[in-house]
């Protein structure tokens, strides 16, 4: 491909993608294709020869939008928010085009500077003080592994640099809530603490994590001569949007010398509304931190920040300094290959440049105050209907809801599979899409509110279905 056909292309490539944006809410949101479907549309065996790029156009419509779930269709309510704004698309390209690899300063400094300037200034958003410095991991799953390997080596005086995981030593023992993110686990056995050694503790009637029971594991841990270590508290947990109480959690941590992180992946972009920082009261007094701005705020996949208050101990942990990688500089910037666990690190920073450029953050204060509304506007129609109930507190934009008739009140078995079919039957219509999912031994549908194309009509609409199928069903 030359650069004539690059732009020829490109534009196409262009107005296809904004194209798919101006008719996205004609489209099913759930993709309706079965397993196999798709790839039966691919030749078997490779092309021998080129040019055919041009094709992929129409193969696109063909063979790829069918298989595509629209997580930016302003009737998607499942899951999570994952927004990418078009500013943060653009983004996209020029970090493609530029091809810029910026896992030191040298490699290239506008990368490693320019995620200094913006990390800045999403720490000022959200209302940190200036004790925290960010870097853009790719997933909170990978910050949280990266949070409980700083903590680790914090405890054991850097085991790492002598027997690691073979040196012996009483166990180290992490703790969350029940309602924590399968991250959280998943990080607890990546990083070497054994699955016996991770406490998922009782919750709350609002799915909080217990202080209380916390104080009772960690000294039952101490009595049995285990070593508490970690707790990571949930910021707006992903079942239910719960908030752990982050104040009283950082006062037992300072009290045991535990590290605590604080998974605030969804929930963290709230943080930009002064009116939302209640939520995370007494975060100062964490050790990390992680949100994912390419959950609601509009930052394209993948974008996750990670805060912590001291660098360099993140850097003695994940560092590393081959002689093929030192350059002049190394004494006087940034090098962010040391600050998580890839090597290579893609131009991030331009996504969240794009963004904050095209919409201020007074433009994405007002879309997150719009979504947390609308989602009040379903709470207060929820509650108004005898056969419907809430099954937790709505502090965020995110809603657990159920129908319950009347003959099935006392038969979860049967409510389940009444509730499921209602999901079943509103996902493959394709008129939304939302997730089922259980709480503790509930069944309930989840709402959650937040795509950017999302207004008041859709949820209305989203409200009338759910109603009508639930007479169906």
């Amino acid at each position: 491909m030359d650069d004539t056909e690059f732009r020829r292309l490109g534009h196409a490539l262009v107005d296809w993608v904004a194209d798919y944006r101006q008719r996205m809410a004609s489209l099913p949101v759930m993709s309706p294709v079965k397993p196999g479907e798709l790839r039966a549309r691919f030749p078997a065996t490779p092309p021998v020869q080129g040019g055919g790029l041009p094709g992929a156009l129409s193969m696109l419509d063909e063979a790829v939008l069918p298989g595509i779930t629209h997580w930016n269709h302003p009737a998607f309510f499942a899951y999570f928010p994952s927004n990418t704004s078009l500013p943060s698309v653009l983004a996209d390209l020029v970090a493609s085009g530029l091809g810029a690899q910026g896992m030191s300063w040298q490699t290239s400094p506008a990368a490693t500077e320019l995620e200094e300037v913006v990390m800045d200034w999403l720490r000022q958003m959200v209302g940190l003080s200036g004790d925290w410095t960010g870097v853009i991991h790719d997933t909170a799953s990978t910050a949280t592994l990266c949070a409980l390997l700083c903590a680790r080596e914090r405890a054991t005086g850097f085991s790492q640099t002598r027997g690691g995981l073979q040196e012996g030593g009483s166990p180290l023992v992490v703790y969350a809530s029940d309602q924590a993110h399968s991250s959280i686990p998943k990080a607890t056995l990546l990083a070497g603490f054994g699955r016996e050694h991770l406490r998922l503790l009782e919750t709350d009637g609002a799915h909080a994590l217990r202080v209380d029971a916390l104080e009772a594991a960690v000294a039952e841990d101490l009595a049995a001569g285990r070593r508490p270590c970690a707790i990571v508290a949930a910021v707006g947990t992903t079942a239910t949007t719960a908030v752990d109480p982050v104040k009283p959690l950082a006062a037992l941590a300072a009290r045991h010398g535990l590290w605590l992180h604080v998974d605030a992946a969804m929930a963290g972009s709230a943080m930009i509304l002064p009116e939302c920082r209640w939520m995370w009261e007494g975060v100062e007094g964490a050790d990390s931190i992680v949100l994912n701005p390419h959950k609601w705020l509009g930052v394209g996949f993948d974008f996750s920040a990670y805060f912590v208050r001291d660098p360099q101990h993140l850097i003695r942990v994940m560092g590393t300094n081959p002689s093929y990688l030192r350059t002049a500089q190394d004494a006087e910037v940034n090098n962010f290959r040391d600050w998580g666990i890839p090597l290579g690190r893609r131009f991030r920073a331009l996504k969240l440049w794009f963004l904050l450029l095209d919409e201020g953050v007074e433009g994405l204060q007002e879309r997150l105050r719009r979504d947390l509304a609308l989602a009040q506007w379903l709470k207060g129609k929820v509650e108004a209907v005898r056969e419907w109930e809430l099954l937790a507190p709505v502090p965020l934009q995110t809603l657990c809801l159920r129908h319950v008739p009347a003959g099935l009140a006392e038969d979860e078995a049967a409510l389940a599979a009444h509730n499921l079919e209602i999901a079943r039957r509103l996902n493959t219509e394709g008129s939304a899409y939302l997730t089922p999912a259980v709480l503790k031994g509930r069944q309930m549908l989840r709402v959650s509110i937040g795509a950017e194309a999302t207004r008041r009509e859709n949820v209305e609409a989203l409200w009338e279905r759910l109603q009508a199928l639930a007479r169906e069903a």
